[in-house]
């Protein structure tokens, strides 16, 4: 139960930080300068442009709409993850863009640009981290994969360079360029935010000495090994080989130890994306507490 409850309150605190970000970054930073985006926002842009209507209004129209097409077609299920982002959004935007002097935090074009991708990207990133999602043409790219089977990615950027494409007809081509830039680095950042705090590294040594090594790094760095039977390609002997992920911080003590014992040791060093389970997102259970257990 305590679980759950934890569960429900980062999600909910992603939703609404994420939502509060995107809201306050397209009104301060996108609106003001005509810069092209994607998603339910370009859309929302396209009609303001040609209806004198509250873009607010208009993206919580097509929200809406986007919304009851995939809980049709996608379930119940999928209904309880968007809704959220669905509605809270233009519930946010119509109240940021009601601050004075939101819109005349800079007349510089590329410094709207440079922060709203970045915000952008954080927005969306809190939000899809915690397992929701934003809502929008995200549902029509679900629902055309349903249907057609078609890749996710490729039919997020089909749509999303279609609603670029639509704003093309009325901007100018800074903005058109700017608009480009703002996705890329909108993309950039979201990648950055979902793995963020969740990028190890991984070292695999093979050494005659591995013993020492594993010894040394469960007592002396309190890193977590695993031994993993190898085969050599030359001399076809059988031996063993240290796998270990350490935080990237730990690398440079590690590699000083593995030296120190065999300076011809054979390391490989990988960034990886993601860990989880038993030293990372469950408790590690000590190097002691296994020794004094097998006695």
């Amino acid at each position: 139960m305590k679980s759950s409850w934890k569960k429900f309150i980062n999600m909910a605190a992603g939703v609404l930080v994420g939502n509060a970000v995107l809201a306050f970054t397209v009104a301060a930073f996108i609106v003001p300068h005509g810069i092209i985006m994607g998603g339910a926002t370009g859309i929302g842009l396209t009609i303001h442009h040609y209806l004198p209507i509250n873009l607010s209004v208009i993206i919580f129209v097509i929200n809406g709409v986007l919304f009851l097409l995939g809980a049709i077609v996608l379930g119940k299920e999928f209904a309880l993850a968007t809704i959220a982002s669905s509605f809270i959004y233009p519930t946010f935007l119509s109240i940021v863009q009601e601050i004075p002097g939101i819109d005349s935090l800079t007349d510089n074009i590329m410094l709207s640009t440079l922060y709203g991708g970045a915000l952008l990207g954080i927005g969306i990133g809190l939000i899809v981290r915690v397992g929701s999602s934003t809502g929008g043409t995200d549902i029509l790219a679900l629902v055309f994969n349903k249907w057609f089977h078609i890749p996710m990615a490729a039919l997020l950027y089909v749509i999303d360079f279609l609603v670029l494409g639509f704003q093309m007809f009325f901007s100018g081509t800074e903005q058109i360029m700017y608009g480009i830039l703002n996705l890329v680095l909108t993309t950039i950042v979201l990648n950055k935010v979902m793995l963020l705090g969740q990028s190890q590294i991984q070292l695999f040594i093979i050494s005659d000495k591995y013993e020492e090594i594993r010894e040394r790094m469960l007592k002396g760095l309190d890193a977590g090994v695993t031994m993993v039977h190898i085969e050599t390609g030359y001399g076809q002997e059988n031996k063993k080989g240290v796998l270990c992920v350490i935080p990237n911080r730990k690398l440079y003590s590690v590699k000083e130890l593995v030296q120190s014992i065999d300076e011809k040791a054979f390391i490989t060093i990988t960034q990886i994306n993601e860990v989880s389970g038993r030293g990372f997102t469950m408790d590690r259970i000590r190097y002691e507490e296994t020794a004094e257990a097998e006695k």
